[in-house]
């Protein structure tokens, strides 16, 4: 059994034993016929079986039976004490319960009614009206703030569970992301490893390698090109991860001008691929400059990738907003479309959403792919109507 249940139990032995002393003495302190010292048994000893489950409901419900006992119910001459000391241990452990549990104007007003009660019903047995007046009051107030002490550790206790709990939620997280921060650190050296060698080898190449044409010399000059801007790229994002306590260099991020720089690159690499740019580039915002930047090197990327050989056009439009269009052909047979389960669409949407835009990236009746981008320009945009046909289209 758990603890509640082992608390009910106790209750019900309690209340037992209550009405067990209530009943057969209630004819010595009480003159009150045989067939109703059961009831009146009852009402001193059973509301402590709601102190778990409702005790401010026990606390009143036993209260008002003690002040009609009190006023209604003659008591024996011989007796000074008008309420059964059964009934007032009765109300001292639901006070107690009402102090642990319940809110504050609730205890404030079960302390009061119970030391009016008790301090103008017990005066009648021979005590002092100002003695029970103060007297109780002051008992009633030790066990309401014994009440309030338990509840008080109680409510640490609970707190420092959770706490707890917080704490090895976060622990938990920290590994997860110093696992992947070490990931993303091993991924940085292995690549820039590779690529650096990728570099050398390019530039290198025309004078290990007897023959060389001109052409051979120029592409490899574009291979060493590519692979350095990759291997800055790969050290600005990942750079950051390392654990040597050195400070990457903050190279400045690509602006929304730096994508002439893509096409000039693409086209050095063999992609077919035209381009018209309606608007300057030069007034585009950082934030949206970088989206674009990206959107454009991932959907090159893709193009190059998986659909070789197919012309690639691109559209940029600098209104309201800007609006992009990247497209491509049918590549060589056997190549797949961009939708590949990858990540990059996704980074790509990723990308537009933190910039405030939209993306999207459908296939094309002729077999090729299209990827559409509207990038605020504005804190708020507003998509321009002449213009939504070309991204909803």
């Amino acid at each position: 059994m758990n603890a509640r249940m082992w608390f009910d139990v106790f209750t019900v032995i309690v209340a037992s034993t209550f009405i067990a002393v209530a009943w057969p003495t209630l004819h010595l302190t009480h003159a009150v016929p045989v067939a109703v010292q059961p009831f009146i048994a009852a009402l001193a000893a059973f509301p402590i079986l709601l102190v778990r489950i409702n005790p401010a409901l026990g606390w009143a419900i036993s209260a008002g039976s003690a002040l009609i006992i009190a006023l209604a119910i003659p008591h024996q001459p011989h007796n000074d004490i008008p309420i059964q000391v059964v009934h007032i241990l009765c109300l001292f452990a639901l006070l107690f319960a009402v102090a642990v549990r319940a809110a504050v104007p609730i205890i404030a007003v079960a302390w009061v009614a119970t030391s009016l009660l008790l301090g103008t019903t017990m005066a009648d047995g021979g005590g002092d009206l100002a003695s029970s007046v103060w007297g109780w009051p002051i008992a009633l107030a030790a066990v309401v703030l014994l009440g309030l002490l338990v509840r008080w550790l109680v409510q640490s206790r609970q707190q420092l569970v959770r706490q707890e709990e917080q704490n090895e939620v976060e622990r938990a997280r920290r590994a997860i992301l110093e696992e992947k921060a070490r990931i993303a650190r091993d991924l940085h050296d292995v690549v820039a490893h590779h690529m650096s060698l990728v570099v050398v080898q390019a530039q290198t190449a025309p004078y290990r390698v007897e023959g060389v044409t001109p052409a051979a010399r120029a592409e490899f000059e574009s291979i060493g090109a590519t692979a350095r801007e990759a291997l800055n790229e790969i050290r600005g994002m990942l750079g950051v991860l390392r654990s040597d306590g050195q400070l990457p260099e903050h190279a400045p991020q690509p602006k929304a001008t730096d994508v002439l720089s893509l096409f000039e690159a693409a086209r050095r690499a063999g992609v077919l691929i035209e381009w018209t740019i309606d608007g300057p580039l030069e007034t585009v915002p950082e934030a949206t400059g970088l989206a674009l930047y990206r959107i454009v090197q991932e959907s090159l990327s893709n193009a190059s990738r998986h659909a070789p050989g197919a012309p690639v056009t691109v559209d940029i439009v600098c209104g309201v907003d800007l609006y992009l269009v990247v497209g491509n052909g049918f590549g060589a047979p056997g190549a797949r479309h961009a939708d590949t389960g990858g990540h990059g669409i996704t980074g790509m949407r990723a990308r537009a959403l933190a910039a405030g835009g939209e993306m999207s990236a459908t296939p094309r009746p002729d077999g090729g792919f299209e990827v559409r981008a509207r990038l605020p320009l504005t804190p708020a945009p507003i998509l321009d109507p002449s213009f939504a046909g070309m991204v909803d289209g």
